[in-house]
């Protein structure tokens, strides 16, 4: 094999451009061109320059009708999300032990929207939370067909026993049960979205449009993934490990384990104020009177620091947090406006919730209630870590003035929610002992006897 063999000398001069020497019809295995080579004085080189790869085409946008019909399908996925949250919660927070889930979550969102000062910041796992109750909610409403045969069964069995009629309807049931069992499993196993539970009825209409983009049938048809998964092999590892990274991503141990710190030093803060209100009702009346006027001038106080060192708590994430009654005073300079609104509606909020505990609530419908306590907290919630928040990125404090006004325009809100507050125990199921249960601060539904 000939070829054209470049050397390029060194330059005798600095700053001078080598000289390309060429052979021109040279073998590589010749002996006298490779003594010639090196005879000549060190070489160097030319290494071609490689050329950039080419920058891929940018993907064709969207027609604007489809633009708008995706924004639209994941906002209604996000509000669908926030309802199941919302949910959730409330199911938490009815359940002993479980309620310091809840209660952690809402401290994690303050603490989060503390951090950042977007409000936004404090809807944590919304986008989880719709896929989990899409996937509970779209099977319960497919087993319903099941659940209606198997009630046609029992009549049938309470009329004649063992008949003919009630046979048919048995084995419809456990056939129907069946096929939608597989069903299920088949649109879990595909990612459990609320839409697959209805692939049988889009698919016909979804086929022809799907082909013509060219997807393939194992990207959107449920049973095409499932046995395009088979096929890899390994199903139940990957469901597994899938099952596994999506229970991580909850952070439920992270969630309980700020709730149950965060309760502990509410309890801290409210043990001794709420011990004396107690005892103007329990203890005889000369003692009763200053029990209560004491515990409630110590409640008022309280209130203007606890919503936010519990914000603080959580966006710290430290006890001492908890405790750092002069770190909230210098934040209260720098944001008096935003404090007293964070407070009012904490406080405003709160009230309503004292309805709900006038009768005893059935235990199987205590998540109800509890729904309504974790809506009206969580705005709080949000405000309280958004007040902090203006006041982290502000330097400088207000004016005098606003800090003055703002400041003794707090004491009325307090006094008048002591007032409430002790006044409720009268109307309250549980007595004086639902001086306790500070659903603003403590767990969201104070249902521990449930």
């Amino acid at each position: 094999m000939t070829e054209d063999i470049r050397f390029l000398p060194e330059s005798d001069s600095a700053g001078a451009e080598p000289r390309p020497v060429t052979i021109d019809g040279a073998d590589e295995a010749d002996p006298e061109v490779i003594l010639a080579a090196v005879a000549r004085p060190p070489v160097r080189v030319e290494a071609a320059k490689p050329t950039p790869p080419e920058a891929p085409p940018e993907p064709p946008r969207r027609a604007l009708p489809i633009r708008v019909a995706v924004w639209l399908a994941s906002v209604a996925e996000w509000c669908f999300g926030l309802v199941c949250m919302m949910v959730g919660l409330a199911f938490l927070a009815s359940i002993p032990i479980l309620q310091f889930i809840s209660l952690g979550y809402l401290l994690e969102a303050s603490g989060r929207v503390t951090r950042s000062g977007r409000l936004r910041d404090g809807f944590i796992g919304i986008r989880p939370a719709a896929r989990i109750g899409g996937a509970i909610a779209g099977g319960w409403v497919l087993l319903l067909p099941a659940r209606i045969t198997a009630d046609m069964a029992y009549s049938a069995q309470l009329i004649q026993f063992d008949g003919q009629l009630y046979r048919n309807w048995r084995f419809g049931s456990i056939v129907l049960s069946v096929i939608l069992v597989v069903h299920i499993v088949t649109v879990l196993c595909a990612g459990g979205r609320l839409r697959y539970y209805l692939w049988p009825l889009y698919t016909p209409f979804a086929l022809p449009v799907q082909w013509f983009r060219g997807r393939r049938l194992s990207t959107w048809l449920p049973p095409a993934i499932l046995l395009s998964q088979i096929r890899r092999g390994k199903v139940f590892e990957r469901a597994r490990d899938a099952t596994w990274d999506f229970a991580a991503r909850l952070q439920i141990p992270y969630f309980f384990w700020l709730g149950l710190r965060g309760f502990a030093g509410a309890v801290t803060w409210l043990f001794i104020p709420i011990l004396l209100l107690m005892g103007s009702s329990l203890l005889p009346p000369g003692p009763a009177f200053l029990s209560g006027l004491l515990g409630a001038m110590l409640f008022s106080v309280l209130l203007l620091y606890l919503p936010f060192l519990q914000a603080h708590f959580a966006a710290e994430r430290s006890m001492v947090a908890m405790f750092d009654v002069p770190a909230v005073r210098d934040m209260f300079k720098r944001a008096p406006i935003a404090f007293w609104t964070a407070l009012l509606v904490t406080l405003v909020f709160a009230l309503p919730l004292y309805l709900l505990k006038i009768e005893l609530t059935p235990q199987e419908v205590v998540w109800l209630p509890s729904l309504a306590f974790v809506a009206f907290i969580f705005p709080s919630r949000l405000l309280t870590g958004w007040a902090l928040g203006r006041a982290v990125r502000r330097r400088e404090p207000r004016h005098g003035l606003w800090r003055w006004v703002f400041s003794w325009g707090m004491l009325p809100l307090t006094g008048a929610y002591v007032l409430i507050a002790y006044a409720t125990q009268f109307l309250s199921w549980y007595g004086t002992w639902s001086l306790l249960e500070q659903h603003a601060f403590l767990t969201p539904a104070p249902f521990f006897s449930q």
